[in-house]
């Protein structure tokens, strides 16, 4: 039992990320006193209206009806056979195997090989080892310097004003020097174009924060750069310095690009994207709280003083809305954030006002054993990443479909490539993702989790975008979604958003089918929510109209997925052919809806279940 309750309080949701179990009112002015989130659960004395309006409102329980017993017969019978199935096409003696056996590599499980073929997961795992020592270097260097600087500038009283800038001061200066010491590691000389960059973004909000012009050059600047980086490769030294090369392959230019062996990641510009909504989110947290300033708020950033707040306990809304003082937009403090090396490579987003609060008042939800739990949790998901890489070969049998490496396979067997394809994506990204946050909460810095569901527990295509990369989101929320109209044009600016979106991932046509494709398969269920209603149905009929409507969107999402980040438009347009090409495939995919089906209904279940609990997710 002690073993089982240990499993559930990694997997806790309290443990992925507290503002999901926080009864916090989400207020858009700091309160003079707002509880802390407990790990101990909420209490009736703190609760939110939003967490008693939940419970209030969520079913009762159904895991022991007997429509949920049959469900659960279905569950232990068919995830076997999917797990069996994907394997089957794995194996050494599959007549498939030679045409993508060169791509599979050494592995250490059980004398298996495993599928490291994917480039972006393979330069995180083919370096997991030098980023938790750096992780642990980092660690151990901030203690020490605190302690000399705490010995050189004694830290003022917990009361005092000056408490806060002492340690935003204290914080930036390490952040900044580490920060250029990591940069050089990773690109070598590269790091003078990225600093030129930054310079010149920078340079956008300097002179006139408030004129209407920052946010037209800020974006127009950024966007450029994404393509501009694309287009000129990282623009190498040897083209940008052409009168410095004294030969072929010679010259100073060439020098420059290859010294210290051009870095550890020496396409700086692959990494740079993320690096982009950065500085987009402090060239517009400046003009916004330049404009809030201009407009008769006689100081932008004392808000939280006003209202005799206290700094040290308050929402990460209220971080997030209430801008830093003007002061605090300053050089220094923007090349602490935007180069704040836990979060630079790949997130989760934060925005500047919420990090340069942070930097000032440590965030009192942070504890040790919370994130010890999220370290566990993280390793948990590295074990099974690799179990999976050593047992399912689904992506090394992707990347070489145009040698007919899934022909003759069954419709069932393509349905599972594509399936746990889609679920690789998922830790893929969620790894990566997880390390580094855990890096920054060790730091003493709180980002947003960026993955709140599994991949299989989504049956809404506009909930599934509130909890995939998370912090992306919420970040295209508030500075594309709302400025350009938010819901009162919500398709339209859905599209502009996952154009975006698309373009950002990367400038291709593929990914650009998929923001449209995503946008299309969310209007049906945005017509749907307008067209059907809740009280028109009994409550059985209406729950299994809504699983119909998730196998559908299920199904959708899968197909968008699998055209931007597996097999393109033309690998799911063969794989539909090959599984819809006999009558064996329909008949799997009768058998594939209606096991979607008791699978929807399952997702719903988890959901009452947290609304039981007071919590509402929305996604």
């Amino acid at each position: 039992m002690a073993l089982l309750s240990f499993f559930r309080s990694v997997y806790s949701l309290d443990t992925l990320d507290y503002r999901i179990t926080a009864n916090t009112t989400r207020s858009s002015s700091p309160p003079k006193n707002r509880p802390l989130p407990s790990l101990a659960g909420p209490s009736s004395a703190s609760e939110s209206p939003a967490s008693r309006k939940a419970r209030e409102e969520a079913a009762p329980s159904k895991w022991k009806t007997p429509e949920f017993f049959f469900y659960y017969f279905v569950v232990v019978t068919i995830v076997p056979l999917m797990f069996k199935t994907a394997f089957d096409v794995s194996k050494e003696s599959h007549p498939n195997f030679p045409k993508y056996e060169k791509l599979l590599s050494p592995g250490w499980i059980l004398g298996r090989r495993v599928d490291n073929s994917d480039q972006q997961y393979a330069s995180f795992r083919n370096n997991i080892p030098i980023l938790f020592s750096v992780l642990v270097l980092h660690f151990m260097l901030r203690r020490f310097y605190n302690l000399v600087y705490t010995r050189l500038c004694p830290t003022p009283p917990h009361n005092s004003s000056y408490l806060a800038n002492h340690n935003l001061t204290r914080r930036k200066l390490f952040d900044i020097l580490f920060a250029v010491i990591f940069l050089t590691a990773l690109h070598s000389l590269s790091i003078i174009k990225i600093l030129f960059i930054l310079l010149i973004n920078f340079s956008i909000s300097f002179f006139h924060p408030s004129s209407v012009l920052v946010p037209i050059l800020t974006w127009t600047f950024n966007v450029g750069i994404l393509f501009a980086n694309e287009y000129f490769r990282g623009y190498r030294f040897r083209d940008i310095l052409p009168f410095l090369i004294a030969g072929e392959g010679e010259g100073v230019g060439y020098w420059m690009d290859h010294f210290m062996g051009g870095g550890l990641l020496n396409r700086w510009e692959v990494s740079f994207n993320i690096t982009v909504l950065r500085l987009i989110s402090y060239n517009m947290d400046h003009y916004w709280a330049a404009v809030r300033l201009e407009e008769g708020e006689s100081e932008a950033g004392s808000v939280i003083e006003k209202k005799h707040a206290d700094p040290w306990n308050i929402s990460e809304r209220d971080r997030i809305d209430t801008p830093a003082k003007i002061e605090d937009y300053s050089l220094l403090n923007y090349f602490a954030y935007i180069l704040y090396t836990p979060l630079y490579l790949a997130g989760p987003i934060i925005t500047f006002n919420d990090f340069i609060h942070q930097q000032k008042f440590s965030t009192p939800t942070l504890n040790t054993r919370r994130t010890i739990l999220y370290g566990i949790r993280l390793l948990l998901a590295i074990l099974s990443m690799e179990l999976v890489l050593h047992f399912i070969y689904v992506v090394a049998i992707s990347k070489t479909a145009s040698r007919g490496s899934w022909e003759g396979d069954t419709p069932g067997q393509l349905a599972m490539i594509g399936y746990f394809n889609l679920h690789i994506i998922w830790l893929k990204l969620l790894i990566p993702w997880r390390f580094f946050r855990l890096w920054s909460l060790i730091d003493g810095v709180d980002p947003t989790e960026n993955m709140l569901r599994c991949m299989s527990n989504n049956f809404s295509a506009l909930a599934f975008w509130r909890a995939w990369h998370r912090s992306f989101n919420r970040w295209t929320v508030r500075y594309i979604y709302i400025p350009i109209g938010g819901a009162r044009r919500p398709i339209l600016n859905m599209v502009a958003v996952f154009t975006f979106v698309a373009f950002w991932h990367d400038l291709s046509l593929k990914l650009l089918a998929w923001g449209w494709l995503v946008v299309l398969f969310v209007v049906p269920e945005i017509v749907a929510r307008k067209v059907f209603r809740k009280d028109a149905y009994g409550e059985t009929s209406w729950r299994h109209l809504c699983a119909a409507g998730g196998v559908a969107n299920v199904l959708m999402m899968m197909s968008a997925n699998l055209v931007g980040f597996a097999i393109g438009l033309e690998g799911l347009q063969t794989m539909f052919k090959d599984m819809f090409g006999s009558y064996h495939g329909l008949a799997f995919f009768i058998m594939a809806v209606m096991s979607l089906f008791v699978g929807v209904q399952v997702m719903f279940e988890v959901r009452e279940s947290e609304k039981r609990q007071g919590v509402v997710l929305k996604c």
